[in-house]
């Protein structure tokens, strides 16, 4: 009897260290350190911009007598499409609506030329007959003495002088309306007189609507 009991004394024994050795202090899978690998993003590729290309020769058509915005398009359809206009009758009016603009003169001329080439379109209103010679190809320049600014239009002569001038502009007629479209007001008079030298003095102008007598 105490043989068998001996017996399995030891077999448990043995089972019990048999189990111990197994679960013990044995790192599994799981519980091993886990590594983060952090992901190398892929080399950027370097955009290159294609260099222009060299502008080609175009034709550029006659506009004259067009429609501002008829002309344009033509212009466009030929290739040329760095378009400026400004108003002929050198009163420096913007041509806000093209269709209500038509062409008296260009620059360049109609003929062939690199189509990066700047169209300029001189124009007036519908309304209006083109002058003999273009009186807005030049923009105005800062002046240093009183120019007769007689019959030019408010706005181009508000150009003309130091953006920090006093300028007042009054109505020449009895109305005593309100100068607010300069561009539509042409000077009747003005001080100081033409041929002053400009030395930061204000300015006076007295101006009457394009059509009317001052």
């Amino acid at each position: 009897m105490r043989t068998h009991l001996t017996t399995g004394l030891v077999a448990a024994s043995l089972l019990a260290l048999t189990l111990t050795a197994c679960e013990g202090g044995g790192t599994t899978a799981d519980d091993a350190p886990r590594t983060t690998r952090t992901a190398t993003p892929p080399a950027s590729t370097p955009t290159t911009e294609a260099p222009e290309a060299d502008a080609g020769p175009g034709t550029l058509p006659d506009m004259t007598g067009k429609g501002l915005q008829s002309a344009q398009d033509q212009a466009q359809a030929a290739g040329f499409h760095h378009l400026r206009s400004h108003d002929a009758l050198g009163r420096g009016r913007a041509q806000a609506l093209d269709r209500n603009w038509k062409v008296c003169g260009q620059t360049p001329a109609p003929g062939t030329h690199p189509t990066d080439t700047e169209v300029d379109f001189a124009a007036v209103k519908l309304e209006e007959d083109c002058p003999g010679t273009d009186q807005g190809a030049s923009e105005p320049g800062t002046v240093t003495s009183m120019p007769d600014f007689t019959g030019t239009s408010v706005k181009v002569a508000r150009q003309s002088l130091d953006p920090a001038t006093s300028l007042t502009v009054t109505d020449a007629s009895p109305q005593g309306r309100m100068v607010l479209v300069e561009s539509n007001w042409q000077v009747c008079a003005q001080e100081p007189a033409a041929g002053t030298k400009l030395d930061g003095q204000p300015v006076s102008l007295t101006a009457v609507k394009f059509g009317e007598s001052c």
